[in-house]
């Protein structure tokens, strides 16, 4: 990693770095706004749900349109339909609806993002590149839910909207004059003009590719082949189901989290959001291990790790005092750094190396939001089944652990086999 990165590099870091922290802590600000509005728990993980769906539906199309223009300058645009959303929360609209809108321009952003990182670094510096993002959407990911804590926190809600504002009318807020979280809604404004501002500063990749002109059908059809040639490739598909499950896992431990902190620990959403800080510290030190000693060809020595984070969580959900949990949620997030950088790196290896790297991203995109998805309704169903949260710990992590034992054995029958 000493080697100098090309310019524009760390801009795209932080670009994506600041939208994604937005992302997260609006996620916060929206159950919010579902509690303010005093709607049943179901409610939550559906947010997630429908902010998701996007990746899984445009995956096909997505790719096309990030090859169809300068990255920087989609990235940017999709900035803007993510202001939209928040601007629609702000005049009322159902928090599902607007956070569902963030999500349609999320969709598009992921593959430009990845795209652009593939067209500005050379090979030799990809791996590394890799860990640099990695760690930043985990980052992103983890701190923007400390930042939406912030912005939720009654010291913040104490601001008048109309102050936070600044230079927009203060008649946007009619849609929600009665709400204590316009100041936050309006505080994430600002956050994503910061990150259109910063895509736009990216310098052009000089890459551009010939249009295939190919209609949906086609476009649906050719997706479905590259799924099945990353599946039914060794390290493509071993990789592929990990980092599947892993971002599957991630999405719903955010709220298993905050609803045992509340539960259990007894701690407000505000408090509930802090603390999942500890996992942010625990993945930046095991992305980072995982970048200095884990080369690319060991890659699969860090499968065990996915057995350990799903055993944690029991232990876990028997905790009932916060400095005892907030060294196993460093610990868990430590394991999952040290997990997810190596096999999404050769994730990448390989799907640039058996398909291309946009209808690579495109596939893992698909298959890891469609986890999201499926784990995100399990979850909403058992919550809206009064299934009590220290049991579904339980089950949750004791599934995980099972599902990792499987896939090393998997991983173990097939290491004489050549990757296909």
């Amino acid at each position: 990693m000493s080697e100098r990165m090309p310019r524009g590099f760390h801009r795209v870091i932080a670009a994506q770095f600041v939208s994604a922290l937005a992302d997260n802590a609006l996620l916060i600000v929206a159950i919010a706004l579902l509690i303010e509005q005093s709607l049943p728990p179901w409610w939550a993980p559906m947010l997630k749900f429908g902010f998701t769906v996007s990746y899984v539906v445009l995956a096909p199309f997505v790719g096309v349109l990030a090859d169809a223009m300068p990255k920087a300058r989609l990235m940017a645009w999709m900035n803007a339909v993510k202001v939209s959303g928040v601007l629609a929360l702000l005049a009322g609209v159902h928090p599902m609806a607007g956070f569902a809108l963030v999500g349609l321009g999320a969709a598009a952003y992921a593959p430009a993002k990845y795209g652009l990182v593939t067209e500005l670094v050379p090979p030799r510096q990809l791996v590394a590149a890799n860990g640099w993002i990695e760690v930043s959407v985990v980052c992103a990911a983890l701190l923007g839910t400390v930042l939406g804590g912030a912005l939720v926190s009654p010291g913040f809600t104490a601001s008048t909207p109309a102050q936070a504002l600044g230079t927009i009318q203060a008649g946007a807020l009619e849609g929600v004059a009665g709400s204590v979280h316009a100041a936050a809604l309006s505080a994430l404004l600002a956050a994503y003009a910061l990150a259109s501002a910063l895509n736009l500063g990216i310098p052009d990749s000089g890459a551009r590719y010939p249009q295939a002109r190919l209609g949906p059908a086609a476009l649906c059809l050719d997706f479905a082949r590259a799924n099945r040639t990353l599946w039914r490739d060794r390290d493509g598909g071993l990789s592929l189901a990990v980092t599947t499950l892993f971002w599957g896992v991630g999405a719903t431990l955010q709220f298993v989290v905050l609803r045992w902190a509340g539960e259990v620990l007894h701690l407000p959403l505000d408090q509930s959001a802090y603390l999942q800080a500890a996992v942010a510290v625990g993945v930046i030190a095991g992305a980072s291990a995982a970048g200095r000693w884990i080369p690319l060809h060991a890659a699969r020595r860090v499968l065990p790790s996915g057995m350990v984070l799903g055993l944690l969580m029991p232990v876990l959900a028997s905790i009932d005092a916060i400095v005892p949990a907030v060294l196993l949620l460093a610990l868990a997030g430590a394991v999952g750094g040290l997990l997810v950088v190596p096999l999404n790196a050769l994730l990448q290896h390989r799907g640039c190396t058996v398909l291309t790297a946009g209808r690579s991203i495109a596939v893992q995109g698909f298959n890891e939001n469609a986890s999201v998805l499926a784990m995100l309704g399990v979850y909403g169903a058992l919550v809206a089944a009064d299934v009590p949260i220290v049991p579904l710990m339980w089950g949750f992590g004791l599934l995980i652990a099972l599902a990792m034992a499987g896939m090393m054995r998997a991983a173990s029958q097939a290491q004489g086999t050549p990757g296909r």
